[in-house]
This record gives structure tokens, sequence and C-alpha cells, in this order.
């Protein structure tokens, strides 16, 4: 478990650094078509994402053992080459080699989550795995402005050198990962069998679930477009509340988010029955919801302090995003028995978030242009959370029903 822990951390740790290290820097002053450049960039990779988790649907659920470590690879090289190219094209013709960057980066997740789904320990390995892209994203930000800080490195080609320096690492974590053993006999018998996916399973799976699953996309795409507007605009986020120039804050807050987040989610491993378990995570949407709108209501009376706030949105989205990131569908799956993989839900999930990303982004320079950074994510908190909350209560009951009606079909079965 701890060879597959630390193979999976590191390959999708250093992944960020071809990722996230742009958003780091500002580029103030520069707008195109009446469009902030920042933001155009990064619509440009998440539209690259977006559109990456819709053909990973397909891709991902039909993926073999033996594809892997390939499909890694080449992908990771794709959006370095990507990125010399946004270095080397002056802008705004560079904005293409942003949405070539994203196009490839969004197979990643469902690469690495293959090779540790479907085991006794996938609830912490999986929590290890998520708390990667918590932590990543804050320390390739701050690598990124060390670079551009220390070694005269300007916005444009920091993002390039910055995936450089990971490249080694993310090919020996590759390699290590590529070495870890299939699920034994005992995995699969609490866990259910993970095979490749047909489009006519697909189907049958989507139009099983069809009521539950748009409720989680319906949640998942608010949380995923706050998550991601935080993630993509924390240096904007902290510059206003007081810590400009600033480079160990975005690594120090993550680190504190992952560590709280890993102890919680991994916890549910304890927890044998799948069933108990699913219902466990809904507690947690809760609580992670609940933190958000309490935290932002004591930041705006001025009883919380800011960094403690950013923490606690940090946490509140976390603790919802990581489960529908992999362990809540993995659950979902062992709980029904279903013939199929957590990537193609991930992906279904993944897919419509992303798109709501790119609509925050446009409704925040067309719809409010006006309003600040910081005030526009602060009323996206208490959307998230109010949304949340519904979702996560319809779905409660759903399931609760649901198990009901099961049992008592298995109970006339036997009668009969």
């Amino acid at each position: 478990m701890l060879h597959a822990s630390l193979a999976a951390f590191g390959t999708y740790f250093c992944m960020y650094a071809f990722r996230k290290p742009f958003s780091v820097a500002t580029f103030d002053g520069v707008a195109f078509w009446g469009v902030d450049y920042k933001i155009l960039l990064v619509i440009a990779q998440v539209l690259g994402y977006a559109l990456s988790k819709f053909v990973g649907i397909k891709v991902i659920s039909e993926l073999k053992p033996d594809q892997r470590l390939l499909y890694l690879i080449s992908l990771i090289g794709i959006a370095e080459i990507s990125l010399l190219l946004f270095a080397w094209v002056p802008a705004p013709y560079n904005i293409l080699f942003m949405f070539l960057n994203g196009l490839p980066l969004g197979m990643i997740w469902g690469i690495v989550f293959s090779y540790i789904e479907g085991r006794k320990f996938t609830d912490i390995l999986g929590v290890v795995l998520s708390a990667s892209f918590i932590v990543s994203s804050g320390v390739v930000k701050s690598v990124g402005l060390f670079v551009m800080n220390s070694w005269g490195v300007s916005e444009f080609w920091m993002p390039s050198v910055t995936g450089a320096l990971f490249f080694v690492p993310l090919l020996i974590c590759s390699l290590l990962l590529q070495r870890v053993p299939p699920p034994t006999a005992q995995d699969v018998s609490s866990r259910t069998e993970r095979i490749p996916m047909t489009a006519a399973d697909r189907r049958d799976l989507v139009k099983k679930y069809f009521f539950p699953l748009v409720l989680v996309v319906l949640f998942y795409t608010f949380l995923t477009a706050f998550r991601d507007f935080r993630d993509n605009f924390a240096r904007e986020l902290w510059d206003s509340i007081g810590y400009q120039g600033d480079v160990s804050v975005f690594s120090t807050s993550e680190i504190i988010i992952a560590i709280i987040v890993l102890l919680i989610i991994g916890s549910i491993f304890y927890i044998k029955n799948n069933f108990k378990a699913l219902l466990t995570y809904h507690a947690l949407l809760i609580m992670g919801t609940l933190v958000l709108a309490v935290g932002t209501l004591l930041f705006q009376t001025g009883v919380l302090d800011p960094f403690i706030w950013m923490v606690c949105t940090g946490f509140g989205l976390y603790i919802c995003y990581v489960p529908f990131n992999c362990l809540f569908f993995d659950r979902f799956i062992a709980t029904y028995h279903v013939k199929g993989n957590s990537g193609f839900l991930i992906y279904i999930a993944d897919s419509f978030g992303y798109v709501g990303s790119v609509l925050v982004l446009l409704y925040k320079n067309f719809g409010q242009a006006n309003l600040s950074w910081l005030n526009f994510f602060i009323y996206g908190t208490y959307a998230v959370a109010f949304i949340g909350i519904g979702c996560t209560l319809v779905l409660y009951f759903h399931f609760t029903a649901l198990s009901k009606a099961e049992q008592l079909n298995k109970q006339f079965d036997y009668g009969q």
C-alpha cells in the first residue's frame, strides 16, 4: 500500500507542475477583445481540460492496464511542448497553446486512479492521491513565483521552466506506479471487480442511476467552478486580504488543508460496509458546505482571521470535492455491484464541472466585471453551500429509500 500511495501521489503531484504554475502570474494590464488576458488563458486551459474530460468518458472507461504508462508519459510530453510554444509564440496567439496544454492533462487523473481503484485500501490510497492536488497546486505556484523572482524568468517562460523541473521526478514516479500489482482476490470480493466498459455498459449505468447522477453533476459543477476559481486566482485572493508577495502562503495554507482532509476522509477506510461508507460521505458533504457558509459569514463580520478563512474555504471545498473525485464513486460501484469502473462516473462529473468553471469565468468578466475577485468568491461560496446542502439531502434520502426497496425485494424473493 505504501508503494502504491507514494507512486500515485508523486505522479499526480508532478503533473500539476505542467498545469498550474501559470496561474501565479498576473499579466497585469494585458487584455484582448475586452477580456482580461489571464482570464482568457484560464478559460483556454479549462476548455482543453473540459474537452479532455468528455473524451475521457470513453477513453478512460475503456482503458486497458497495458496502455496506462504509454498514455501517461505521452500526454505529459504534449503538455510540456505546449508550454514551450506558449512562451515562444507572442500573445494573443499563444492562447491556443494553453488550450493544447489542458487537453492532454485532463486524462491524467483517470489513468492514475485506475491503478488504485477497487481495493480494500482504496479509501486511503484515494485520499493520499487527492491530497496531492491540494498540496501540489500551492507548491507549484510557490515554485513558479520563485522562478520568476529569483531566476528572473518572465511570466511567459515560467510555466515551461517549472514543468521541466518536475519532468524527471514524474517519470520516476510513473515507472513506480506501473509496478503496482493488480487487485487481489480479496480486493475484488470486498469492492467488486473493475473492468473496461463497453458503450452498452455505460448506457445501462446512466439509465439505471440517472436521477442521482444528475444531482451529483449539478452539485459538482458548482463545486468545481469555485474550487477552480479559488485555485486559478489564488494570488489575487491572497493579495486582496493582505498577503501581497508572500511566496509561502500558497503552499502553507494548502498543506494544512490537505492534512485535515486526509485524516478525516482516510478514516472512512475503517467502515467496511460499502453502503454505510457511501452515506458517511454525505455527512462530509454537509459538513463541508456548512464550513463554507459559516466560515465566510464569520470572515465578513470580522470574527475570522483572513488566513484562517482561506483555509476554511479550502477545507470546505476539498472535503466535498475529494470524495466526488474518486472515493464516492468507488463505494457506489461496490455498493451496487456495478459492472465497470470509477473512471467513467468521475469523468462524467468532471466534464460538466469544468464547463461550469468556464461559465463562471465568463460571467465574472462580462456580468460582474466591476465586482472584485474577493467579493465574487465570497458570493460563490454561499452559492456552493446552498446548492450543495440541497443536493446532498436529496441524494441521502434517495439512496436510503433505494436501500430499503432492495431489502424489501430480497425479503419478498426469499419468502417465495
